[in-house]
């Protein structure tokens, strides 16, 4: 790890603080907020899993969070203002769909305006790692595609949280997950950006404020407010954070951290365009979806998702630590991973779905899979 300051560990200790308490205040006001203008979840028999109506919109307590946070501890850069800027878009439209249901298409299009707004601040992949190892150089600049190639990946990492956002919990946890994976590799490079890791804490500080009221059984659904910011924010910061880092693991990296919801997103738009359907179709066919399937609750099935999340992390982790960190690092991944397999198989008779959390298609909008 390299020799941080007190002053950069308590700028991003404060980050991580500051955001949480808000994050965790603000919810209770937010769903009061959610219920007055009509940003309510109703269940179906067909397409959910919850019983009773329960307000969404949670995601703008964790934007009040990461936001503030940010503008208190980190240094704002002309990229930092496009991910910000492009961030408050996102959110915009994430809480009027939260209260009119809009177009899967529509939010697609603000979605690809919001990456540009980024691209334009600066946030752009124009070098890559070789992973392939086709020539000698580690390097590879891709030019042209530097543009759509970053639009390409803000997009489908925006989407991709928001596709996981299927069961109580789930989405905001792999996404503080992710953030944490990014912000101990933000550290443990020796030409770390801290800008990054401030922001990174006070994304983990705004899901850990808001995941109390978010996990099973649920008082409050993020909605598309919060699973569109956080995949956002993570895609971006990713590119400032990680994607600049040329050595050939690098390019890993962030698809480690983000590979559970990247994954279930490539799988899902395959899926859909192999049956002739929009990829942007709700259908039963996700990874939680199939945990369920299978018998295991909403408890579990969320449990072995943090669980692979974690574990891809720490493999990430691994891939920049050496000596003894290294040892640390893959004892922590088998100790989350007995831990799972306890709290799952240690009793089969847990393994069958309660009556109200039969499998069923929670998908509640265009394309999109929330709680």
């Amino acid at each position: 790890m390299i020799d941080i300051s007190f002053d950069v560990w308590k700028n991003i200790l404060l980050a991580l603080a500051v955001a949480f308490v808000i994050s965790f205040a603000a919810t209770p006001v937010v769903s009061s907020f959610a219920k007055k203008v009509g940003a309510i979840d109703i269940p179906d028999k067909k397409r959910h899993i919850h019983s009773h109506p329960i307000p969404r919109m949670g995601g703008l307590a964790i934007f009040l969070g990461f936001l503030l946070s940010v503008l208190l501890f980190a240094n704002i850069t002309p990229q930092v203002r496009g991910i910000l800027l492009g961030a408050i878009l996102i959110v915009v439209v994430g809480a009027i769909d939260d209260v009119m249901n809009l177009n899967a298409w529509l939010k697609f299009c603000v979605q690809i305006v919001a990456a540009v707004i980024a691209v334009l601040s600066g946030v752009i992949i124009n070098v890559v790692s070789n992973p392939l190892l086709i020539t000698s150089e580690q390097a590879v600049t891709i030019g042209i595609l530097a543009v759509p190639v970053t639009i390409l990946w803000i997009v489908g990492v925006t989407n991709s949280v928001n596709l996981i956002d299927g069961l109580d919990g789930l989405a905001c946890g792999v996404s503080a997950i992710a953030s944490m994976t990014m912000l101990v590799v933000s550290l443990l490079v020796s030409d770390a950006n801290i800008n990054v890791a401030v922001i990174l804490a006070a994304l983990v500080g705004g899901c850990l404020g808001f995941i109390p009221y978010n996990l099973n059984p649920a008082k409050i659904f993020m909605g598309d407010t919060g699973a569109l910011l956080l995949g956002y924010v993570l895609a971006t910061v990713s590119v400032i954070g990680m994607f600049k880092f040329y050595a050939i693991v690098t390019f890993v990296l962030p698809v480690l951290a983000l590979a559970v919801p990247l994954s279930d997103t490539i799988f899902a738009f395959t899926r859909r365009i192999l049956h002739g359907q929009s990829p942007f179709h709700a259908d039963r066919g996700h990874f939680h979806h199939k945990l369920l399937d299978m018998g295991l609750n909403q408890k579990q099935a969320v449990a072995v998702l943090y669980a692979v999340s974690a574990i891809l992390g720490l493999a990430a982790v691994l891939l920049t630590s050496t000596g003894i960190v290294r040892i640390i690092v893959a004892v922590i991944a088998f100790v989350i991973a007995v831990c799972v397999w306890l709290f799952v198989f240690r009793n089969n008779n847990n393994i069958h779905p309660l009556p109200h959390e039969k499998p069923a298609d929670e998908s509640e909008k265009d394309g999109e899979v929330n709680e």
